[in-house]
């Protein structure tokens, strides 16, 4: 739950990195979220449930932008990779492989690495003895 609370504070910073966890968790709370509003309105015929929905997905526009552009910072890429859904056929599929990527280890020009971990066994000037 803390990832969702978590992104909404964040409400529209594009600064910084997301890790994979806080993206899909995000993204998780609100399909479950959208599919129970939707399945209210199906159910009861009412409009009112309708209205929630489109007011939640109003809502939570620019949180999920946020959130996205910070997931691309994790893995090295701009914000500016979002247009890349656009392109038809491909364009969603290419973010969505860029979303599921591990993010780089340490920190990038985007900022530190959200794990925690500056070094992995292996790296350029780490020490493995």
């Amino acid at each position: 739950m803390h990832y969702y609370t978590d992104v909404l504070k964040k409400y529209a910073s594009f600064q910084g990195r997301a890790r994979r966890s806080e993206y899909w968790m995000f993204a998780l709370f609100n399909v479950v979220i959208a599919l129970v509003l939707i399945g209210l309105a199906a159910a009861t015929k009412s409009t009112v449930f309708y209205v929630l929905y489109v007011a939640y997905i109003l809502a939570v526009i620019l949180p999920s932008l946020g959130v996205l552009v910070r997931r691309l910072h994790d893995t090295g890429r701009s914000g500016a990779w979002f247009f890349i859904s656009f392109v038809p056929f491909v364009g969603g599929l290419v973010l969505f492989v860029f979303t599921l990527l591990e993010g780089n280890p340490g920190p990038n020009e985007y900022g530190p690495n959200p794990k925690g971990v500056d070094a992995y066994p292996g790296a350029a000037g780490s020490y493995a003895g």
